[in-house]
């Protein structure tokens, strides 16, 4: 891959969080994503109003920004559904909102490596939510691992968007119990886990392309039962 010069930009906040199982319906945006002015009641678009194409140029990332706003809320309440916007346990007590940016940077630079022939273009990935587990869930009936980020492409050389800005919500099966603690034996952790899904998400998203258009930003969503 061409040498890329990923940015990492991260903006800090306020509060502390984390979750067990969680409701995977799209629900309405009422944060905007980056550039992008969100009414508090619109309904976003979903996938398959969205019109797509794969024939499109590819496009080389020269680089990723990643941005963790400070509106949103962290807990360290160790209860099975924290009322938060960022749930993240398993590194060690610190700064969430620079974890879970280091977390989605690492994927997102995985995920974008193969896209290093076509338009340069510049990745702009900001966190709404990230559920990971609780100590409490974790060891007992597990849950899930929610996601949620929009996900912009700008033009490298004038900064200019060249798709509409797409809410992106995933969700990936969280283990508990005796199989949370199988799979860390093989080096499965909610880390790796969470990394390799982002990573793998993010490089299909690159994949395709959505016309911009409406000013509210496509919602997509994606789950994995693995």
């Amino acid at each position: 891959m061409k040498p890329t010069r990923m940015i990492m930009a991260l903006t800090v906040a306020l509060g502390l969080s984390a979750c067990g199982s969680v409701d995977t319906a799209m629900r309405n945006a009422t944060t905007s994503a980056p550039g992008v002015e969100t009414a508090p009641h619109a309904q976003p678009a979903t996938r398959a109003d969205m019109v797509l194409s794969v024939q499109s140029e590819p496009y080389a990332v020269t680089q990723i920004n990643v941005t963790v706003p400070e509106t949103l809320k962290v807990s360290e309440a160790n209860t099975y559904f924290p009322n938060a916007d960022i749930v993240w346990r398993e590194d060690p007590f610190g700064n969430r909102y620079e974890q879970v940016q280091a977390i989605v940077l690492d994927a997102a630079t995985r995920g974008a490596a193969s896209h290093d022939k076509g338009r340069p273009v510049i990745v702009d990935i900001q966190i709404t939510r990230f559920h990971a587990l609780t100590e409490k869930t974790r060891y007992t009936i597990g849950g899930t691992h929610d996601i949620h980020f929009y996900l912009t492409v700008r033009d490298a050389a004038t900064g200019e968007k060249l798709e509409q800005p797409r809410l992106i919500e995933t969700s990936l099966k969280a283990y508990g119990g005796a199989r949370a603690l199988e799979a860390m034996s093989r080096g499965q952790t909610q880390k790796v886990r969470i990394t390799d899904h982002l990573a793998a998400l993010i490089a299909q998203e690159l994949n395709v392309r959505a016309l911009p258009a409406p000013a509210e930003p496509l919602r997509t969503s994606a789950l994995s039962a693995n």
